[in-house]
């Protein structure tokens, strides 16, 4: 199938207007990250998150109300990918020591609900966890399944046939079960996920997640460099960069701005723009493949004419390849939930600026290095 087969626009003809564009949107961006910043998920500035399931559709308004009460930190809820399902943040990592013992009250009435009257001593306590020790190992291992079963996280210390350990965690999801249990009667729930992540954990996630993407541009730079000419490389590494600029400046100034599209940036987003490095590079690169082609078969031919029929000969590809993948990131972005919303964005407007790029960037910067340096390019 090919459309536009005898296409004839004269694209570089127009690029002054789109470098005023590209730095319209580049400034605009700009401007919003250094006023508003980002938003970062919890991968990247530590916290903890949990994801809730309701047996029954839940008003968010009420619950968000019932968990604000608590003050365990900063908190924010939204619903997670349906009405029964809830996604609870937080920029604490364990419960305030305040609360600790009543959380531990509640798991050994768990325990003199299941074994009444059964021996039991704390051999260990942290922030986090506690450690009890009982009589036998049978006891322990009935206390793991029916602790377990409660909501509680627990497990035994030792796989030993003598063990006579059991480990309970003791985190932020143990008070909001507590707490949200007495106020929705009637709407059971379970706790599907728990994360914790320190902020020095974060910190370095967010330095390797800048490391990796620079790295890849790079290895791209050093490729194309030896595939086509240097020019050629610098073109594509700057259409890239002008791809994830752009990008992430509108991370920065649709927050808040949108319904439904207040992203944050996590180690998610981190692999969609890795994806989107992979798919706009594709894209140059197939022009740049029809430019050399077409250099040595019109040798006497203007290079400006010669990369505009280029752009011309694979813009059937480009549309038809890339409207599919469009197509399908618009049926993510609608129906894939919270869980895959930033990843589809990312990816809807990275086929767009990829597109863009490849023409008005990169095809744009070897014409302008050709005009200003008066040299002839061979292949």
């Amino acid at each position: 199938m090919r459309i536009f087969e005898h296409l004839n626009v004269k694209w570089l003809e127009k690029r002054k207007i789109f470098y005023g564009v590209s730095t319209a949107f580049f400034l605009i961006g700009l401007i919003n990250v250094v006023l508003r910043g980002f938003v970062f998920g919890i991968d990247f500035k530590g916290g903890t998150e949990i994801v809730m399931q309701f047996e029954k559709p839940v008003d968010i308004a009420n619950v968000r109300n019932y968990v604000q009460k608590l003050n365990i930190g900063n908190v924010e809820l939204k619903t997670f990918g349906s009405e029964t399902g809830v996604l609870f943040r937080t920029d604490a990592q364990t419960i305030p020591a305040r609360v600790y013992p009543l959380v531990l009250r509640n798991i050994e009435q768990e325990i003199d609900k299941t074994l009444p009257g059964v021996q039991k001593q704390i051999v260990d306590k942290n922030a986090s966890s506690v450690t009890y020790e009982l009589p036998n190992p049978d006891t322990t291992n009935i206390l793991v399944d029916k602790i377990s079963a409660a909501g509680f996280q627990a497990s035994k210390v030792s796989e030993e046939p003598t063990n006579k350990r059991i480990l309970v965690s003791v985190g932020i999801s143990d008070w909001l079960k507590i707490n949200l249990k007495e106020k929705m009667t009637g709407n059971d729930f379970k706790i599907l996920k728990e994360e914790r992540v320190g902020p020095k954990i974060g910190k370095e996630l967010k330095q390797d997640a800048v490391l990796a993407v620079l790295l890849s541009l790079v290895v791209i730079l050093i490729y194309l460099a030896f595939r086509f000419k240097f020019i050629f490389a610098l073109g594509a590494v700057v259409a890239l960069f002008h791809d994830v600029l752009i990008t992430l400046g509108l991370y920065s100034a649709l927050y808040g701005v949108i319904p439904g599209l207040n992203l944050e940036i996590d180690l998610t987003v981190v692999g969609a723009f890795l994806t989107l490095i992979g798919y706009s590079i594709n894209d140059t690169v197939i022009v740049f493949d029809r430019v050399r082609e077409n250099l040595k078969i019109h040798k006497t031919m203007k290079l400006i004419d010669v990369i505009d029929m280029s752009i011309n000969k694979t813009m059937s590809r480009t549309i038809l390849t890339g409207g599919t993948t469009f197509m399908s990131c618009i049926v993510l972005l609608v129906f894939g939930g919270e869980v895959l919303r930033a990843f589809s964005f990312t990816l809807l407007f990275g086929i767009i600026t990829g597109t863009y790029s490849s023409i008005f960037i990169a095809s744009a910067l070897v014409l302008e290095y050709a005009n200003r340096t008066k040299k002839a390019i061979q292949f």
